[in-house]
């Protein structure tokens, strides 16, 4: 059963606990682009090989994420009787942006409180060639790798200047740790496959007195010592590429793989003009979209010195220059929730008057562009290239971070006592109390937070407590069907209407020249 969608808009943890507002998503923009022309998009797609089930599901899904009359849970107040309709989310993974906010938030918990020591930890990315993101993209064993490749030379890199600076008898006496997040998009949602990586800034070392493992901070890598370690990524990537019969040379490269061309030439397509950042429809098919720029252009300096920890190698880009203290663990989430946020934020999405969709970038890029004019269909062939195939893990950890390692049970913190797990209530119309925010729980397992303790922490959103009289809350039925739900509505006096369909306005086919 899918969780309550929550509401969107995160507030400074000293603001006090809000009433639960339930999110309204049909009002969104991007939910009426989506619901306006991505049948359209899936029509035009057929004629170039269809999509995936796992992407169409996905569409299917997300337009019924947040609707009562898909699914919801009916809550009671048990002091006073004000009752209280909360919509099931999809719980997908590619671009809704509040499942994705609250898996963002789940992880990030979860990443600060059960798996990061209180140890300095620099923030590592790595970007790759544009000739490669299409086929990362697809190939999840080879994004794999690829990943793998540049942990290990990170790791190679920390034991080797741990030997140096601390007089080891060997780079094995040193044990690195790393959490790597896979970002599948840029800011202007192409396709841009790289790497945000959080490494223990040190090594740990067994102390032969107390037999215990004992952190050894680092220095600041240099930028020689991050050159070195994006050649070496460099290297060991061409290797696997060459066992796939691709390369690293430019000239060599394809914007797209053949296999996924053959096997599924629609959704190639789509990855081609993500990566490339190309409009596919509209009167600039095959070129890219209008920029919005800011007057002046802001000045932008590439000079490194010596101390500077970046580089860039054969395409492979290096970036190491944050480092957040272990000790200060809400910084440390919050550098967890940004390696792990969604594709697209609702706010930086806007509805022009002649149709077209503006999105605002995180940040100014070089050139001083600030925004892109995108027409709706080309937003969703980006948003197609977001989703991640299955089985396609965004999140891998390393060293001693890794579950497999023996030093795991020494290194991260123990789990709180307040982690119980989140249970669902039955789908008759018995009556279950939910979980307070500050239960204990017998199993000693850690777990994961539920869904109401996430909406307290990060939005500060009380849905625990009656907003009239502050009672604590009761499940009252849960209506997990259409069917349920229109029952559930209707008895409550509430039309299961969806939200209108918009009319629809034919912009001309889409027009692809990549498979």
């Amino acid at each position: 059963m899918a969780h309550p969608a929550h509401a969107h808009g995160a507030l400074h943890p000293t603001v006090r606990r809000n009433s639960y507002a339930r999110r309204r998503p049909e009002e969104g923009v991007l939910y009426q682009a989506v619901q306006a022309h991505w049948p359209e998009v899936l029509e035009d797609l057929a004629e170039h090989g269809g999509l995936p089930k796992f992407v169409v599901r996905e569409f299917e899904e997300y337009l019924r994420c947040g609707l009562l009359s898909a699914g919801c849970l009916h809550l009671v107040y048990r002091s006073c009787g004000h009752s209280q309709l909360v919509a099931l989310s999809c719980k997908r993974r590619g671009f809704c942006p509040s499942c994705l906010g609250r898996r963002m938030a789940d992880t990030a918990v979860h990443m600060e409180q059960q798996v990061l020591p209180r140890v300095p930890v620099r923030h590592w990315i790595c970007s790759l060639p544009w000739g490669l993101r299409a086929l990362l993209g697809y190939d999840r064993v080879l994004a794999a790798k690829v990943v793998s490749a540049f942990a290990h030379e990170l790791d190679r890199s920390l034991c080797k200047r741990a030997k140096a600076v601390l007089d080891l008898p060997s780079v094995a006496d040193a044990h690195t740790g790393a959490i790597a997040a896979v970002q599948r998009t840029d800011s202007a949602l192409r396709l841009n496959v790289h790497f945000h990586v959080l490494a223990l800034d040190g090594v740990y070392i067994r102390d032969a007195t107390s037999d215990a493992l004992v952190f050894h901070t680092l220095p600041t890598p240099t930028h020689a010592e991050v050159a070195d370690i994006a050649r070496r990524t460099a290297q060991r990537i061409e290797k696997i590429l060459r066992a796939n019969g691709r390369s690293l040379d430019p000239a060599m490269q394809d914007d797209e793989p053949p296999k996924l061309c053959s096997d599924e030439p629609g959704l190639a397509a789509c990855y081609a003009a993500a990566a490339r950042g190309v409009a596919a429809s509209g009167d600039r098919a095959g070129q890219a979209p209008l920029r919005l720029l800011v007057s002046p252009a802001p000045a932008v300096s590439e000079v490194h010195d010596e101390n500077d920890p970046v580089a860039e190698v054969r395409g492979v880009n290096l970036h190491a220059r944050q480092c957040v203290d272990g000790r200060d663990r809400r910084q440390l989430e919050r550098l967890c929730r940004y390696i792990t946020r969604p594709p697209l934020a609702q706010d930086r999405l806007e509805l022009r008057p002649d149709g077209k969709l503006e999105l605002t970038l995180k940040n100014v890029w070089k050139d001083g562009t600030r925004a892109i004019l995108l027409e709706p269909r080309d937003l969703i062939i980006r948003l197609i290239a977001a989703i991640p195939p299955p089985r396609f893990h965004l999140v891998r950890y390393f060293g001693v971070l890794s579950s497999h390692s023996k030093f795991r049970s020494e290194v991260v913190p123990k789990p709180p006592q307040n982690s119980a797990a989140f249970k669902p209530p039955p789908a008759s119309g018995d009556q279950l109390e939910f979980p307070k925010l500050n239960a204990q729980t017998d199993d000693p397992r850690p777990s994961r937070k539920h869904w109401a303790w996430l909406l307290a922490h990060v939005f500060r959103a009380d849905l625990d407590s009656c907003v009239r009289c502050g009672g604590p809350m009761r499940w009252l039925e849960a209506a997990t069907t259409v069917q349920a739900a229109a029952a559930l509505l209707a008895k409550l006096g509430l039309a299961p209407q969806p939200p209108p369909t918009p009319p629809r306005v034919s912009l001309g086919q889409l027009r692809f020249g990549f498979c």
